[in-house]
């Protein structure tokens, strides 16, 4: 049974899907009918953060121009450009039993390609998701629907997996921002 959450709210992993080695983590928007003269383009992207608050190097900021983090533990499933359909639009899978030991969160965040220019934001997306389910299942295991107003904000921070006293841990963020990709570039680099 999958367990739902709310902004804020947190899932011990390791206790809730005793086992799970390999997760899916699955990232859902639909956009709603506007006017702005060009075609959407959310995107995801994972930084995978040391102690420190950063990445240990520059290959562990995964995304559509780098698929698959050093320790082949985080594979970017491919961007969808258009975000239709039913179900996930973006899929990033984590084999926990292989990051990298200096990791310890791992964030997922989805921006609006060229917002700015296309005169867009995350007040035009509806439905918006993250959830993380075993791939060898595809059992879910929990989900974040994130029914927050974003109505000037061009990227958001859905959730992030953390470590903590050995367990894999996930928290629903759902924190929105006024920024295109290159500032959480700039924040976690």
């Amino acid at each position: 049974m999958s367990i739902n959450l709310e902004k804020g709210g947190r899932i011990n992993l390791s206790k809730e899907a005793p086992g799970l080695k390999n997760a899916g983590i699955g990232l859902g928007w639909d956009i709603n009918a506007t006017d702005t003269g060009a075609a959407f383009d959310l995107d995801a992207s994972v930084f995978m953060l040391g102690a420190t608050g950063k990445i240990p190097g520059e290959k562990y900021f995964v995304f559509y121009n780098n698929k698959e983090s050093p320790d082949t533990a985080v594979i970017h499933l491919g961007d969808s450009r258009t975000g239709e359909g039913f179900g996930d639009d973006e899929t990033v899978t984590v084999d926990l039993t292989k990051v990298d030991p200096a990791v310890q969160e791992i964030v997922f965040v989805v921006t609006i390609h060229e917002a700015e220019s296309r005169r867009q934001n995350f007040g035009q997306v509806r439905n918006a998701f993250i959830r993380i389910y075993d791939t060898t299942t595809n059992t879910e295991v929990t989900k974040y629907e994130l029914d927050e107003e974003f109505a000037k904000e061009t990227a958001v921070e859905f959730g992030r997996l953390y470590k903590k006293d050995g367990e894999w841990r996930f928290q629903a963020v759902g924190q929105g921002y006024n920024s295109g990709l290159e500032k959480f570039v700039e924040k976690y680099a």
